[in-house]
């Protein structure tokens, strides 16, 4: 969840603007960055800029934009995914504005360059910040890879070229790490070999973002004699702004999900979403059997290419055990730890970094304290001064005397629900509503013995208004919904349901329209009427 600010006088730009999925509570709301230090400061960012593409770096864009209303300046990939936010939330994005790798810009005080480094997302930038005698390398997420599969490895030549630097403001996340990373090459031969070791139907699961890992897998299944499908509403997403940018030009031709019943077994490889047990994602839907045209069970097997984040290992467990009672067999990052890579540096590749940009301080951010500790540590052994470890919240001023820790502003959690349509501007009104169609709903329901309520009969819809719409994804999204809502009257299920509808539609239809739901209670049928 990141959100860094720098200012001069009263001048201030903002760096990345994340979110976090906090699974930890009911209903995995989303924790956004809070804003009420910068109100009581009186901070108001004249620019938003962003270093990558990844969630935890431009998933509260769309949240807190409309209180700033500034510029964004984003490379080609972040800036399309950011545009999909702003569109389903209703939002203008004229604000957006590309700039590509390598470019500079100016922004009052300060000069900005976006120097390219690999990442597990294409187009992760450096920002180069300059302003009066200052200059300052905020690194953003980054590894050194030789083999990064998409886009070419980092230029030693261009970060020589800007040192000495002030500060590097660094990515500490895998500092306690000694040796190097990974490389992205060496993923996609592991991938390749132990796939073609599986026999049934294989999933493949990773980030949705890691378009290296995605285009990895889908080479890896066109060479072992797969077809090759997408499964999650982020992975399609994701793949269709990077296939428009020209990143996946050799990507294997997709087979629409619900075509996979017809292929046999040993052809079939699906990539989805959900590595991380995340209860909306497709993997916890085939580990439940809910998916309605894909099922998992003996002889197939899924391929975890990813690293749990700390915090959601009760939730991949649980994944885990439902995956291995439809007697699906699991390789992961314990018995197969060759199928992943991480996107941030170990100890040798800071330490070749450091020794290019020569930088006097440094900030370690990201990561957990004991991550920024050991940064800290290997700095000092290489003569770099590393007087803070900073905390959310701390306003730290950089002059000739150095890092001085100004003071420290507690920021309590900013807890958004997943399923909340907050009326943003271009999300309110009448008028608003009329632009963006309307749509007609009726369903009728019975109470099941589980508190919760069952579809009976045909589902009415009527969504001719609002564009195309994928009714049977729908349908079974719905279903889902009405086992889990617990409302003792039809009044309770309509307010229940009614803001899960529109966040549904939020993120399908990338606007939200006028929903008209009717909801009648019947008698489910018995026996003997069916008979």
């Amino acid at each position: 969840m990141n959100l860094s600010l720098y200012g001069v006088e009263s001048h201030w730009i903002a760096v990345d603007c994340g979110m976090m999925i906090r699974q930890d509570l009911p209903d995995s709301p989303l924790q956004v960055p809070n804003l009420d230090t910068l109100v009581r400061l009186g901070i108001t960012p004249k620019a938003l800029i962003i270093t990558h593409g990844h969630e935890d770096h431009i998933g509260a864009a769309a949240w807190l934009w409309p209180t700033w209303g500034c510029p964004i300046h984003a490379t080609p990939l972040a800036a399309g995914l950011l545009r999909l936010k702003f569109a389903a939330r209703g939002l203008a994005t004229d604000a957006i504005r590309v700039i590509e790798p390598g470019e500079a810009l100016e922004c009052g005080p300060f000069t900005l360059r976006y120097l390219p480094l690999t990442h597990s997302i294409p187009e992760s930038c450096a920002l180069l910040v300059a302003t009066g005698d200052h200059r300052v390398l905020h690194t953003g997420d980054w590894k050194l890879d030789p083999e990064p599969l998409i886009g070419a490895p980092v230029s030693a030549s261009t970060f020589r070229a800007i040192a000495p630097v002030d500060l590097v403001v660094g990515d500490s996340t895998n500092a306690p790490l000694p040796g190097h990373s990974r490389s992205e090459g060496e993923v996609a031969v592991a991938l390749e070999r132990a796939i073609a070791r599986c026999e049934g139907r294989v999933v493949v699961s990773c980030f949705a973002s890691n378009l290296a890992r995605v285009l990895a897998i889908g080479r890896a299944a066109q060479r072992c004699g797969r077809r090759v499908s997408l499964m999650g509403r982020a992975m399609e997403r994701m793949v269709g702004v990077a296939r428009g940018l020209g990143y996946l030009d050799d990507f294997p031709p997709l087979v629409p999900v619900s075509d996979l019943g017809y292929l046999p077994a040993q052809e079939v490889l699906v990539i989805a979403t959900g590595s991380q047990g995340e209860p909306r994602a497709a993997l916890h839907r085939l580990a439940r059997g809910r998916h309605p045209t894909f099922e998992l069970g003996h002889g197939d097997s899924v391929i975890f290419s990813a690293k749990a984040i700390p915090g959601n290992e009760l939730l991949i467990q649980r994944l885990k055990a439902g995956l291995e009672h439809l007697g699906v067999a699991l390789l992961d990052e314990f018995n197969h730890p060759e199928l992943h890579a991480s996107g941030h540096p170990a100890q040798d590749e800071l330490r070749t970094f450091y020794g290019w940009v020569k930088p006097g301080h440094l900030l370690p951010v990201h990561g957990e304290p004991r991550h920024q500790q050991a940064h800290q540590a290997l700095a000092e052994t290489l003569g770099i001064r590393a007087p803070l470890i900073p905390a959310n919240g701390d306003l730290i001023r950089l002059d000739g005397d150095g890092l001085i820790l100004e003071a420290r502003h507690p920021q309590p959690p900013c807890i958004v629900s997943q399923d909340a349509v907050t009326p943003l501007a271009g999300l309110a009104g009448e008028t608003n509503r009329a632009r963006h169609g309307s749509l007609y709903l009726a369903l009728s329901v019975t109470a099941t013995e589980a508190r919760g309520w069952t579809r009976i009969g045909r589902l009415m819809l009527d969504a001719s208004e609002t564009g195309h719409l994928d009714e049977d994804a729908f349908t079974d999204w719905l279903d889902m919904q009405l086992l889990e809502l617990h409302a003792e009257t039809l009044a309770e299920l309509r307010l229940a349901l009614q803001p899960k509808l529109l966040a549904w539609f939020a993120d399908h239809l990338r606007r939200v329209p006028a929903i008209h739901l009717q909801i009648l209670a019947v008698e489910a049928p018995s026996l003997s009427d069916l008979d």
